[in-house]
């Protein structure tokens, strides 16, 4: 997993409330076993029309948009099933990071499980950063858990745990082979199952 320490990109708004699972990533796209490829299906039913073309009313699919790799959104984000494919979708799709008013517990989990930043912070600052100029980056700074936009800073809260697993860049499995030589070694005392 890609470490998350200090990250400055583009924003996009999409501030709809209550955005869950299956419109991050409907369920029709979830037969793949790998983590990625899919991006290109995320929200599919608002970015693309009927005959597959792009929805031009949708804001992830306007130009100014295109760098974006931080998501501003609403409250109760990633609500629904508990799909891991929604936080992959995201990643894949080239976000690092999004910034809501709440998200789902589910959500919450697979996002930093995966390295993707999730961050609470109040309406009246999601909807500042929404209004700045979409050439305009903003700066997240994980190690002192504050969103800078301009000469303001905006500070977040974070589990002390998962903020250092998405510092270091550290998964479950990861974490675990930090203790290989322990796990080798006390394999090499108990009996084989195959003996």
């Amino acid at each position: 997993m890609e470490s998350f320490k200090k990250y400055e990109g583009r924003i996009v708004p999409f501030m709809n409330d209550n955005i869950d699972t299956d419109q991050i990533i409907p369920k029709n796209y979830l037969k793949r076993i790998e983590k990625t490829g899919f991006g290109e299906f995320l929200f599919d039913d608002w970015r693309y029309l009927r005959n597959r073309q792009p929805n031009p009313d949708f804001v992830l699919n306007e130009p100014q948009y295109e760098a974006a790799s931080i998501l501003i959104s609403g409250d109760n984000f990633g609500s629904g099933s508990s799909r891991e494919h929604a936080a992959w979708a995201l990643l894949d799709y080239g976000f690092r990071a999004v910034i809501a008013g709440s998200f789902s517990d589910i959500f919450y989990m697979n996002a930093t499980k995966n390295g993707l930043l999730p961050i609470v912070l109040a309406k009246d600052v999601r909807d500042r950063i929404a209004s700045i100029p979409a050439d305009q980056t903003i700066t997240i700074d994980l190690p002192h858990q504050v969103v800078r936009v301009d000469e303001d800073a905006y500070p977040f809260e974070i589990d002390s745990t998962w903020k250092y697993k998405l510092v270091n860049g550290l998964d479950e499995i990861s974490i675990t082979l930090q203790e290989e030589t322990a796990i080798a070694n006390y394999e090499k005392t108990i009996a084989s199952y195959w003996q």
